[in-house]
């Protein structure tokens, strides 16, 4: 039997180009599936909020584990980025709020961690983490300031439960909240509804 070397070569390097392209397509598919399902917009009159979760707006804290402040600071991260579409500073706040339809979609209103437990964090792009008891929080505010022209900021929240918890780890306590934006206290951020024809 004769063993033709150039024919065999044009079939692996065939044979390489199809692989090469069936992962290529795969990875653009699945890149551009994750972003759809990890990119949810808001937006006020004037700002807009892209939250980078799946979840969007929503906080969930489903396990109950008591950890320190630098343990708490490693749990997941509710990411979103808020941007100024104006050519004038715009004051904002936001807020960490109980969600209330969920709970009562769940019915789970008595196995909410009692507020004094949980302890939240909020980074702005680089700046230090502020943390906070979430039952100290003024009108459920975590933190308020301006925004420049033209600007886009990065937030990320953290929730934990406080290392001086009395809930027992593993317990069926959880909480449901809210990331909302404000702008000028009371225009609140909503999801965009995109319509496809």
């Amino acid at each position: 039997m004769y063993y033709d070397a150039k024919k065999e070569r044009i079939k692996n390097i065939i044979f390489i180009t199809i692989i090469l392209l069936v992962a290529v397509f795969s990875t653009h598919h699945i890149y551009y599936k994750f972003k759809e399902e990890h990119t949810i917009d808001y937006n006020s009159e004037n700002l807009d909020v892209l939250f980078h979760d799946k979840d969007g707006d929503e906080v969930t804290l489903s396990r109950v584990t008591p950890v320190t402040d630098s343990v708490g600071l490693s749990s997941k991260a509710y990411t979103f980025t808020i941007k100024n579409n104006l050519t004038e500073k715009v004051s904002y706040k936001i807020k960490l709020t109980n969600d209330t339809k969920k709970i009562l979609k769940d019915e789970c209103e008595e196995y909410q961690i009692p507020l004094e437990y949980i302890r939240v964090s909020l980074k702005e792009n680089k700046n230090d983490n502020i943390i906070y008891n979430l039952v100290d929080l003024e009108d459920d505010t975590l933190y308020t300031s301006d925004i420049k022209a033209l600007e886009e900021k990065s937030y990320t929240i953290r929730l934990w439960v406080s290392q001086d918890s009395s809930v027992p780890t593993g317990s069926i306590l959880h909480y449901h909240g809210l990331i909302q934006v404000f702008e000028n206290d009371d225009d609140l951020a909503m999801k965009q509804v995109k319509y496809e024809y």
